[in-house]
């Protein structure tokens, strides 16, 4: 351990859990660097942020240039050219038309909070239904709206009141066999909803249904088609607004601006962050008009809310995207990275791969091992001491392959040499294999 990881041990509050003691201290494309010289494969884009890697260039100038014209244009002085700017760029991109109407805030978190301080106005109702196996956040209120692990929570009660949970279908949480059919998992997942609003909160109560686009804390699963459309014809039903967050999945991590666009559905509101700056802080919720201005003037804003400098970085980011081929390239990996790990599962130590499932160059690897031994974190230390970094996710056995969206061929196969490797060492070190 480096000096000045020795010093963050015991500066820096332990609540805050990290994969590695290396200390960070550039970075460039798909590596970083830390203070003892050593580089780093990163696999993981701190967790969905850099998609075009670290420090873009493009990206770089941008906020260089805006920073020495304005760093601060605060929201409720007047309007922030940066900001207007922006928001013409995600009037481009946005999955659906209707989402004509943006917010602009620091963190995924404060934009679902957003999302809920909207949906409970527009509606008049109080109660919000969350899914099993969702994160999103570690607020008070967006803690109480997770449902991926309990340490998010745990000891620091009660939190946001009016959350309730539904199913989600996934074989796992389902405590279903691997292969049983998606249409099955769909039905059952859809009755369940449809149970719970006759059971728990009644659909007058109801204001919204919060959902990620892909499960990420959860395991990586991709909401299927049916599911959504399903979710769809409820809320259109019941007046129930659909909320769909796309906090990790946006800004093309599945190959599409947005995941909620491999289904077609057209949520009410929106939320998204990590990819949309590239790094810099900065969250939106965009919907309709008449939704979001159910809230008075006043009852929005933030002291940093959509700050200059960061609305410079994301419009950079999204020009970078639109203009060079980077939806391309997270097809063509995604390929690569598929063929793989397939490659891999007929290997001593992929024998215990069970799923490889997901879009674009978001992939979750589940594992089939016993339920007191698991793989992911010993696969992912294993990583680490080989230079690359991949996080575990989930209460299952998972990992998660989150490469930036501009990963070369070459530090693709790399990464699935290490993780090879990698995974051979874990499974014998488990007595798996």
């Amino acid at each position: 351990m480096s000096a000045g990881a020795k010093f963050g041990a015991q500066h820096i509050t332990r609540g805050i859990g990290r994969l590695s003691q290396h200390v960070l201290t550039e970075g460039r494309g798909s590596y970083l660097t830390t203070d003892q010289g050593v580089r780093l494969l990163d696999m993981t884009s701190g967790i969905g942020v850099v998609n075009l890697g670290h420090c873009h260039p493009a990206v770089t100038k941008a906020a260089q240039e805006q920073c020495a014209r304005l760093t601060h244009a605060q929201v409720n002085i007047g309007y922030s050219q940066p900001q207007l700017d922006l928001i013409k760029e995600l009037q481009t991109i946005m999955p659906h038309k209707s989402l004509d109407s943006f917010f602009l805030w620091n963190s995924g978190s404060e934009a679902v909070e957003a999302s809920v301080k909207v949906a409970r106005r527009s509606t008049g109702r109080p109660n919000i239904v969350v899914a099993q196996g969702s994160y999103h956040g570690r607020t008070a209120a967006t803690a109480a709206m997770t449902r991926s692990k309990t340490v998010y929570g745990q000891g620091v009660g009660p939190l946001m009141p009016g959350v309730f949970s539904m199913e989600f279908p996934y074989y796992s949480q389902m405590f279903m066999p691997y292969h049983t059919p998606m249409d099955k998992l769909v039905q059952l997942a859809l009755d369940r909803v449809e149970l719970l609003l006759k059971q728990e909160t009644a659909p007058s109560d109801t204001a919204a249904i919060v959902l990620e686009s892909v499960l990420g804390e959860g395991g990586y699963v991709p909401a299927p088609t049916a599911y959504l459309q399903g979710l769809r014809d409820i809320c259109d039903a019941h007046g129930i607004l659909l909320v769909i967050d796309e906090v990790q999945a946006g800004f093309g991590r599945t190959g599409k601006f947005f995941a909620i666009e491999h289904s077609g559905v057209r949520p009410d509101l929106m939320v998204f962050a990590k990819g949309l700056a590239n790094g810099y802080p900065l969250s939106g919720l965009a919907g309709r008009k008449e939704i979001m201005d159910a809230m008075p003037p006043g009852s929005m804003g933030g002291t940093y809310a959509g700050n200059a400098v960061a609305c410079a970085a994301a419009q950079a980011t999204i020009r970078v995207m639109r203009d060079e081929g980077v939806l391309d390239n997270v097809a063509a990996r995604h390929t690569q990275l598929a063929r793989g790990l397939e490659n891999i599962r007929h290997t001593p130590g992929g024998k215990l791969i069970e799923d490889v499932r997901g879009h674009g160059l978001m992939i979750g690897v589940q594992f089939n091992t016993p339920k007191n031994n698991p793989v992911a974190g010993k696969l992912t230390q294993a990583c680490l001491r080989r230079n690359m970094l991949l996080l575990s996710t989930s209460s299952f056995d998972v990992v998660r392959w989150i490469p930036p969206l501009t990963v070369s061929e070459s530090e693709l196969a790399d990464a699935l040499s290490i993780f090879d490797a990698s995974l051979q060492e874990a499974a014998a070190e488990a007595g798996l294999v």
